[in-house]
This record gives C-alpha cells, structure tokens and sequence, in this order.
C-alpha cells in the first residue's frame, strides 16, 4: 500500500508539475494565448502518457480523487484506499505546484487571481470529467494496454474543445489554484469545478455500466 501510495503522489506532482511547469515557460516564450495553451496541451498530454505507463502497474496510476471516487462505486477499490488515494493525490498536486514554482524563481505559493467560473465553466468540467472517465472505463473494456494513449490523447484533445480548458480533477484543480500563472484557478472558483467533475464523472460511470455490462446471453 504505501508504495501504491507513493505512485499516486509522485504521478500527480508530476503531472501537476508539468501542468504549471509548461504554462509559465509558455507565457513566457509568447504573448500570443493560443500557442501558449498549445506549449501547456502538449507536455500535458504526453506526459500523462508517460505516468501511466510507468506508474500504472503500481498503483492503476489514478493521480485523480474523482477517478479513485469512481473505482470505488464500483468496488473495484476499497473506500479506505479510496480516502488515502485522494490525499496522496492532492499532496502530490500540492508539491508538483511548489516544484513548478521553484523551477521558475517563484514563490512557493501565489494563490490564483486567475477567473474560471459561471455556468459555461461548470458545464464544461463535468463533459471534460465524463469524456476522461468514460474513455477511462472503456478503454479497461476492450483495450486495457491503450489507456496510457486513450487518457493522454483525450485530455489533449479536450484542452481545446472544452471553455475550462479541462481541468477533469480536483486534486489538480487545488494545485492550480496555489499558482497565479497561466494555468491558475482562484481558490474560490475550485469548489465549483470540483463538484462538476464529480457529477460528470458519476454520470459516465452510470453510463458506462449500462453501455459495457456483461450480458449473460451475449457470453453464452
């Protein structure tokens, strides 16, 4: 356990890493938006790639509370490790903010000024966060070794077709809201982000057991 514990903390910090990281190297190579949320989509998505395929048979490389809530509405994981998973996720986000920061000159921590919140906003981290959990689940059901792929690929994609840009997470959504760059959330925009990616992610498990449920008769 502990050593899954520490894959869940280390995947996330670096990812949260890579997340921050990229997002100031970005604005500061180029004033034009559009290609700087282009130098953080990329890193953010083949990194993710990376984690999962390294991490992955430790821990089932979740790096994500809503995605650990999910496995455990399914128990396929236990509440227990369900609780400790998410604290070592947002620990992990927490650190892998403060490492960005200190890889750049930073403080530790600048708490976000950055505005992400209305109704368009809410929406979107509830399609981002059921898209990544319905890939997520799918991609269990007819492809497990292409996860690493089906996640990095998504969560690229959904950097730009989603208005929030898909934060899909709340333990990264707590550590974006530690920095006042440009991937930072103001502390008081999380609480709403994070309740839409858990009703997202709800929803697409419920779908997703409905779309892939194992029906007797088929299997005969």
């Amino acid at each position: 356990m502990i050593r899954r514990l520490v894959a869940e903390a280390l995947g996330t910090a670096l990812l949260v890493a890579t997340v921050v990281g990229s997002g100031i190297m970005a604005a500061q190579l180029t004033e034009d938006v559009a290609l700087a949320l282009l130098g953080n989509t990329l890193p953010t998505g083949a990194i993710l790639v990376v984690l999962i395929t390294v991490l992955g048979p430790l821990s089932g490389a979740h790096f994500n509370p809503m995605v650990s809530l999910v496995f455990a509405l399914r128990r396929e994981l236990s509440w227990s490790d369900a609780s400790f998973y998410a604290l070592a996720q947002i620990g992990g986000g927490v650190a892998g903010a403060i490492a960005a920061h200190l890889m750049f000159g930073l403080d530790l921590v600048t708490p976000s000024t950055h505005v992400r919140t209305g109704a368009a906003q809410w929406f979107s981290e509830g399609v981002a966060s059921f898209g990544l959990v319905l890939v997520i689940l799918g991609g269990l059901r007819s492809k497990p070794d292409a996860i690493p792929w089906l996640v990095g690929l998504y969560i690229t994609a959904a950097y730009w077709f989603t208005a929030s840009t898909s934060f899909a997470n709340p333990a990264v959504t707590l550590a974006r809201a530690l920095t006042d760059t440009f991937s930072g959330i103001r502390p008081i925009d999380a609480p709403g982000f994070i309740l839409a990616q858990v009703v997202g992610g709800v929803l697409a498990m419920a779908l997703a057991g409905w779309l892939w449920r194992t029906d007797p008769k088929e299997t005969a």
